[in-house]
């Protein structure tokens, strides 16, 4: 039996953003998890951010994993030539088997469907159901506000300083690729 290598789930935009580094960095990110070997898990769209992401990693000889619920399979034009591609019913079942599927979550600029699939997986490392990293590739700081409005939960006492703890920021792909090397390996080591 066959390990599968390290899963990488990707949330991000099912739009381009009006910033060209958005969607170069979308692209960048999908060649590298390829090369690195990892399994791309992501929202299994052929638009914005995501196909950006999956078109590259395909091209560089990826596996990919994608996830679309049926309402959304028009809109976000369903990838139907993936390694693996995954009808839900809904959202929450999307995230669920995203998440189900993957060893570390990066998310890239993206709106508020990005937000709600970040904050899901937050909230869950915060109550204690999962020790996965979660990345937040800032290109063009993209994620500052979000990072600040963290800093406002613990400041106003919504949430423990160990919040910040859960996340981390990094600015390019490159600063990405180690930090998830980093992180993957402390998490197979802690498994042994």
């Amino acid at each position: 039996m066959t390990a599968l290598p390290p899963s990488i789930c990707v949330f991000c935009g099912s739009r381009n953003g009006i910033r060209p580094g958005y969607g170069a960095e979308a692209e960048a990110v999908g060649r590298a998890l390829a090369e690195a070997g990892w399994r791309l898990v992501y929202g299994a769209g052929d638009v914005g951010l995501m196909g950006r992401a999956a078109r590259a990693a395909q091209a560089a000889g990826g596996d990919t994993f994608g996830v679309i619920p049926v309402h959304l399979f028009d809109r976000e034009v369903g990838k139907r030539d993936l390694s693996t591609f995954v009808v839900t019913e809904n959202m929450h079942e999307r995230k669920k088997v995203m998440y189900m599927n993957s060893d570390a979550i990066v998310v890239l600029p993206g709106g508020a469907g990005s937000l709600d699939e970040f904050f899901e997986v937050l909230t869950w490392r915060q109550l204690g159901l999962h020790e996965k990293p979660i990345l937040l590739l800032s290109t063009e700081s993209f994620w500052a506000p979000l990072t600040g409005l963290i800093d406002h939960f613990i400041t106003e006492g919504f949430a423990d300083p160990s919040l910040r703890d859960f996340v981390q920021v990094v600015p390019d792909v490159p600063t990405l690729i180690e930090a998830l090397r980093d992180a993957l390996s402390c998490r197979r080591l802690s498994a042994e």
